[in-house]
């Protein structure tokens, strides 16, 4: 597959996209520093901070829900790579403050790595941080195993809730807790059809041939799970919730929230049909579709598929959910 794109030097890639995003949503966020992704309008200092950091080229995340009530700074790095630590940390310390800062960390390799150098630095420095991981991928290992899942989309419900915690002036341990209950609470599954390429390189992130499809496939093209004949919307549904319902072992009677997270190629039309059967299996097993949200959010740039992102909710949760935020990827009023 030929990559075609329109980029200018692959060099300039990142800076380029920032810049443009920043021009694009000038009146939610802003580049400061090193090119952090910051509040154009900053939170008051006596309210706890959120900050974030991960690969670019997976837009609108994770820059795009930095804005009010969800995140205050995000730290882009280059295509499908972490940030190195001295930016992560420049990141750190801006945000810091009395009340403190929640440093949301998805579960891959190198963006633990970074997380983890920046923390021991921010530690030494007295800087007020506690750290939460996503790592809701269902196809990466069992549920007593977390440290072998990777964070998916997921990590949008969980800034979604401690964004709003925070802005609600609850204390760090009270977000914290908050997003660590969400984590604890969800698992994502991903599907594929199709690969991408790297947008810097022209590689081929991952070759899938026409009549398959890959059932757990990662962030970055990633196998995990195992391909299978390409089934229809309502098969393909099916399969992914039932897998998801197992692992949080949810049972009649409790609500949820599902998150269809189209990554690059897969058209909203598609997305929709795969929540009506969502909604059709939920009603046959009395679990309550409590909330649900479609769109784009992690993408990996023309990937074909989706991922499902299944939530257990409870009456605190869907409040912080509802309550209101205002990011260029997600707007709640």
């Amino acid at each position: 597959m030929r990559m075609k794109k329109f980029i200018n030097n692959p060099d300039d890639l990142v800076p380029e996209l920032l810049e443009g995003f920043a021009l694009a949503h000038q009146a939610k966020v802003a580049l400061t520093g090193n090119n952090l992704v910051v509040r154009a309008a900053p939170k008051p200092s006596d309210k706890v901070a959120l900050v974030t950091l991960g690969g670019s080229g997976h837009e609108p995340a994770l820059s795009g829900f930095v804005g009010a009530g969800m995140l205050d700074i995000s730290v882009p790095g280059e295509i499908f790579a972490a940030p190195g630590p001295p930016r992560v940390l420049e990141a750190l310390r801006l945000a810091n403050r009395e009340a403190g800062v929640l440093f949301v960390v998805l579960n891959h390799a190198g963006d633990v790595m970074s997380a983890r150098m920046a923390m021991d630095l921010a530690r030494k420095e007295g800087l007020n941080v506690k750290q939460v991981l996503t790592h809701e991928d269902i196809s990466g290992g069992p549920r007593d195993n977390p440290e072998e899942r990777r964070g998916l989309v997921g990590c949008l419900p969980v800034i979604k809730v401690a964004g709003a915690a925070a802005e609600a002036g609850r204390t760090l341990d009270e977000c914290l807790a908050i997003a660590e209950r969400m984590e604890r609470n969800m698992a994502t599954l991903a599907v594929a059809v199709s690969g991408a390429t790297h947008p810097g390189t022209g590689d081929v992130i991952a070759e899938i041939p026409e009549d398959v499809m890959v059932v757990g496939m990662g962030q970055h093209g990633e196998a995990g799970g195992g391909t299978q004949p390409l089934k229809s919307a309502d098969e393909t549904a099916e399969i992914m919730l039932t897998a998801l319902l197992d692992d949080l072992n949810v049972k009649a009677g409790e609500e949820v929230l599902v998150m269809l997270n189209g990554v690059g190629a897969t058209t909203l039309m598609e997305l929709y049909i795969v929540l009506r059967r969502v909604r059709q299996l939920l009603d046959e097993k009395g679990i309550a579709l409590a909330r649900s949200l479609v769109g784009e959010y992690l993408t990996v740039q023309e990937m074909g598929g989706f991922q499902m992102c299944l939530a257990r909710l409870d009456d605190e949760l869907k409040a912080l959910w509802d309550a209101p935020c205002n990011t260029p990827a997600l707007t709640v009023s």
